[in-house]
């Protein structure tokens, strides 16, 4: 049985409030311990700000099942700290976007992680934690965010993606995952070797490697995180039914 809710919902209501966090106060000589060691076998690991959400809840409106919620700022260590740590604050999620890319194949597209980064060798799909640049006007911007990543992590520009309609949601507490289907124009291996080009030309790549997954024996199950298994084995699923 899948360990994760999958949902398909129509809109994100996420709003900024700048606040402490107890946790990062209460820990912070641990935190900073923590951090010398992982900067000491990862030493291009870099202690940039970004966003955790707090309070949230699914609700209905006039958009449709809304997930709303609020997120707070804190740094990168306390929240590397907080997920090593077994996740100990558990009014916190790391609610984050992904580029679901889909190729004109019908391919889904991941990326494996490079070595000098947190989640060095996970497979899954360009998404990173937000951070303060995905705030505009108070709210929380997650498909920026999935933009910005994708571009930071592919070379793959907005305007090369169509959006499916609202989000799907892997709950999965203490991680909720916002994936937005981009659909390619181009087959999975013609995008893979722009992406695998892109990569090969920057030394600092956040990606080793990109992975073109057509059906459930090509899911990589040690590298890809528990709740992408659970989307992948869903999609699937839901595709043969179809």
């Amino acid at each position: 049985m899948s360990a994760s809710r999958i949902l398909s919902i129509d809109a994100l209501d996420l709003a900024f409030a700048a606040r402490p966090w107890p946790f990062a106060e209460a820990e912070a000589d641990r935190i900073a311990d923590h951090w010398r060691a992982r900067v000491e076998s990862q030493p291009r690991l870099y202690n940039g700000r970004v966003l955790l959400l707090g309070r949230h809840a699914l609700g209905a409106d006039r958009r449709g099942t809304t997930l709303r919620g609020e997120y707070f700022e804190t740094d990168f260590a306390a929240f590397l700290a907080w997920r090593d740590f077994g996740f100990p604050d558990h009014t916190v999620v790391n609610c984050f976007s992904m580029a679901a890319l889909v190729g004109a194949d019908g391919a889904f597209l991941l990326g494996e992680m490079a070595a000098h980064t947190a989640n060095a060798g996970a497979t899954y799909f360009p998404a990173g934690t937000p951070d303060p640049s995905d705030v505009f006007d108070g709210k929380v911007d997650l498909a920026a965010s999935a933009l910005r990543e994708l571009q930071e992590e592919t070379g793959i520009a907005a305007d090369a993606v169509a959006f499916d309609p609202g989000w799907t949601l892997v709950y999965a507490p203490p991680r909720i995952a916002c994936l937005k289907l981009m659909r390619l124009a181009e087959t999975a291996e013609t995008v893979k070797a722009g992406v695998e080009a892109f990569l090969a030309a920057d030394a600092d790549a956040e990606l080793a490697a990109i992975r073109v997954v057509r059906g459930p024996a090509d899911v990589d199950r040690a590298r890809a995180p528990g709740f992408i298994v659970d989307f992948l084995d869903f999609a699937f699923a839901h595709k043969s039914a179809g």
